[in-house]
């Protein structure tokens, strides 16, 4: 526990210290404030489609971090001696996705606010919203963590890295921009149940990912 406690500090603090902590709060507040500007100043069509655009800017400012989540560690030889130390490569990565939604899920909660402000959200979608970044963030962080583990130590890595994660994480935006519909408690079931499944299946699928590119 206190490998993994000490992991995760360190990802942090890394990750804050080289501004990649930042960089998806930027993107994501980019998009919220140029996208009025390609629709037009129409607040009705705002509301309407604002909360599915902070959804597909959520999942691609998840995306941009996740080059460096696994192959820096790899390449320097950090990932084997944590291994070396006794540490399992599932928890390594366990502490690997946890570091990762420290780095975007809550900075990415807070930016919301006034990006629903730019977008004209009511009251009642921005909690919707909210309690579905909150439910879904955790599975964009376990995939990125998986799919970070797979193209470690590939030519083009970032670009394959996104057209990996890109197709898997469809169900997320789909069933977090559906619950902020009229019907949004089905929307918000199912993702909870979609990003229950990525964290449970991440440590492994990533564990097996970091294995095989040691030997």
């Amino acid at each position: 526990m206190n490998a993994m406690l000490l992991i995760i500090r360190r990802d942090l603090a890394a990750s804050f210290r080289a501004g990649g902590a930042l960089l998806p709060v930027a993107f994501f507040l980019l998009v919220a404030t140029l996208f009025p500007f390609a629709v037009g100043p129409d607040a009705q069509l705002l509301a309407r489609t604002g909360g599915g655009v902070l959804w597909v800017a959520a999942l691609l400012a998840a995306l941009l971090p996740v080059e460096r989540v696994i192959a820096p560690d790899r390449d320097s030889g950090v990932l084997d001696q944590i291994a070396l130390r006794g540490v399992s490569d599932e928890m390594l990565a366990l502490a690997k996705m946890i570091a990762h939604w420290l780095g975007f899920g809550p900075p990415l909660m807070i930016a919301t606010l006034p990006a629903a402000a730019l977008l004209n959200l009511s009251g009642e979608t921005l909690g919707r919203l909210e309690a579905g970044l909150a439910i879904g963030t955790p599975g964009l962080a376990a995939l990125g963590v998986i799919i970070s583990a797979i193209t470690a130590g590939l030519r083009g890595a970032g670009a394959l890295a996104g057209l990996l994660m890109l197709p898997l994480a469809v169900p997320l935006v789909i069933f977090g921009a559906g619950s902020l519909g009229e019907f949004g408690g089905g929307g918000l079931k199912l993702l909870a149940a979609s990003s229950l499944l990525l964290v449970a299946i991440a440590p492994f699928a990533a564990g097996a990912a970091i294995r095989a590119g040691r030997e």
